[in-house]
This record gives C-alpha cells, sequence and structure tokens, in this order.
C-alpha cells in the first residue's frame, strides 16, 4: 500500500477561471501559485527539517512554511501541516526513548527512530517534489 496519493493533474492558477483543488485535508480551494513553486514550498516543508532536527526543532521549518505560504495554496498547506505533525510524533518517539537508556535498550530503539525519520521524510520530500501527497505511515495529526 502506497502512502502516496496523485496530486491534481494540473494545478490552477486563480481567479474566477480557477479549477478547484481537492486536498485530504480540506475541501475544494483555489490556488494563486503556480505548480513549481508549490511542489517547491512543500518540499521544503519536509526538507528543511533536516535543518532544525539536530537540536529537537526539526518543527520549525514546517511551521515556517505553514505560515508563510499555508494560505496561498491547498497542496503547501496539505504538505506542511503532515510534516509539522509528523515532526511532533517523532520528537516525542525520540524523548520517550530516553527513559529506556537507563537499561541500554533506549540507543537502539533511538537508532529505528532515527532511520525511519530519516527514510519517510526523503519519501515524502520526493512525493511533495513529483506533485503527490503524501501520509506518514505512522503520524499523530494533533494539527489539522
Amino acid at each position: 500500500m502506497s502512502a502516496t496519493t496523485p496530486a491534481p493533474d494540473a494545478s490552477p492558477t486563480g481567479g474566477p477561471d480557477a479549477t478547484p483543488t481537492e486536498s485530504p485535508v480540506g475541501g475544494p480551494t483555489y490556488t494563486a501559485m503556480k505548480p513549481s513553486d508549490e511542489r517547491t514550498w512543500a518540499m521544503l516543508a519536509h526538507l528543511g527539517s533536516f535543518v532544525a532536527a539536530y537540536v529537537a526543532l526539526g518543527l520549525i521549518a514546517p511551521l515556517l512554511v505553514l505560515l508563510l505560504k499555508g494560505n496561498d495554496s491547498v497542496y503547501v498547506r496539505t504538505h506542511a501541516v503532515e510534516s509539522l505533525n509528523f515532526q511532533i510524533t517523532a520528537l516525542i518517539a525520540a524523548l520517550a526513548c530516553i527513559p529506556f537508556m537507563i537499561i541500554l535498550i533506549g540507543f537502539p530503539m533511538l537508532a529505528v527512530v532515527g532511520v525511519l525519520y530519516l527514510i519517510w521524510v526523503i519519501q515524502a520530500s520526493m512525493a511533495a517534489n513529483r506533485g503527490e501527497y503524501y501520509r506518514y505511515p505512522v503520524n499523530w495529526r494533533l494539527v489539522k
């Protein structure tokens, strides 16, 4: 089962002749962004989290994308919200490993969380760049 959903074939350009798009998180909306810009911002919502993930602040990049471009495009908003929720989930999972480090099982648990984090963020970024919607396989959806 794939976690990606194809995005609409053509991104609308806004205005009265614009075609509505469908999102997994909302109804039809209109966008004024070019499709290439939408894909770039959606990809940044996922890849940008690597920049601050080392200090447990990986949620800053998707939050910034959501605040800056979330109202311009439903596609960008969908990816930013999904990435933000995943960053929160990954942070909680990493913090849950810390108490188990006393009995040494927390170290391999943290390694598994790190490897899955890396794989899923790369998959989400590639899907966003292809123009597809992506849902992380394990995600606690707190932000709507």
